[in-house]
């Protein structure tokens, strides 16, 4: 008998999903679509399996804007286990070395300062980067070890929340592209014990925080209890990675153009730079970028229904 093909609904919006740990954020957002009986879906940014915490999932037309989520600052929980290395820089992997840790909160507090603002920071071999089409992690799984270029990143926010030798709780605020473990194996080189990351909570990205976010159990709840269209009221509008951005509203006229393709003019719009843009019943359509000539060029449209 040929199975029947099911027939995915239409839903736009971003769903912020408190990534349980051991779960890919690919194998999070196929069981969250699953759950939705959504038609087209994307993540912004992957976390690793062992990370918990803010993974915002977009689906339908948000998936257009999820390049900016993509690129948005990050605040993250991690709990360092110092005078241990391991393969991965994770609790993941194999122990390389053991080390006493004798050190004083003084010590570590003087060293986290050195950290903080812009620094230099070479990507883990274990990471989804990609070396002649091969994500790094797959080479590294093989023995394999490549050259990385560093990069230079910025940490906002390096506080200690607690230390219990030889475990240290940190808060991190940091830009995209930032990796927490090789943040941590930078500390524990930089303290000659060594370090590996135990635990990691992501708690911001970009506008979102964890009081957005709405955990797997509850939504498998909502759909045990109500079917897919029960999960509608966890998504927030397509826009809302983008509240910090200015706000533009055209006439019904250049909406009709502007939605054509076609760059507009308006009164109020700032001197340049990228816009939020509403038609004249407030409703979003898309995204625009002020020209030098004072137009909004429509850079991201949202389909009409």
């Amino acid at each position: 008998m040929a199975q029947v093909k099911r027939i995915r609904r239409k839903v736009d919006g971003i769903l912020i999903l408190d990534k349980p740990r051991e779960l890919t954020s690919n194998a999070a957002l196929q069981k969250v679509r699953w759950l939705l009986n959504a038609e087209k879906a994307g993540h912004t940014g992957s976390l690793d399996p062992l990370a918990t915490g803010v993974l915002p999932l977009c689906f339908g037309e948000a998936t257009k804007f999820s390049q900016y989520l993509l690129e948005a600052d990050k605040g993250y929980e991690t709990l360092m286990h110092l005078g241990v290395t391991t393969t991965t820089g994770d609790a993941e992997g194999e122990v390389l070395e053991r080390r006493d840790v004798r050190l004083e909160r003084d010590v570590l507090e003087a060293v986290l300062a050195d950290f903080r603002g812009e620094i230099s920071q070479v990507p883990p071999m274990y990471s989804a980067l990609k070396r002649d089409g091969q994500p790094l992690y797959k080479l590294a799984r093989a023995g394999e070890v490549v050259e990385r270029e560093a990069r230079s990143v910025t940490i906002a926010r390096l506080d200690l929340l607690a230390f219990e030798p030889p475990f240290a709780r940190l808060a991190v605020a940091c830009s995209k592209g930032t990796y927490i473990r090789s943040l941590v194996e930078d500390i524990g080189q930089r303290l000659g014990v060594g370090a590996h990351v135990a635990e990691l909570r992501r708690t911001q990205a970009g506008p979102f925080g964890l009081a957005q976010t709405v955990s797997l159990e509850a939504l498998e709840q909502a759909h045990a209890e109500g079917g897919n269209a029960a999960l509608d009221r966890f998504l927030l509008p397509s826009d809302s990675g983008l509240e910090h951005w200015p706000v533009l509203q055209l006439s019904e006229h250049s909406s009709y153009y502007w939605l054509h393709g076609q760059p507009v003019r308006a009164p109020e719009a700032p001197r340049f730079g990228m816009v939020r843009v509403q038609d004249h019943t407030g409703r979003f359509i898309g995204i625009g970028e002020v020209s030098d000539d004072g137009r909004i060029a429509p850079r991201r449209l949202i389909r009409s229904e």
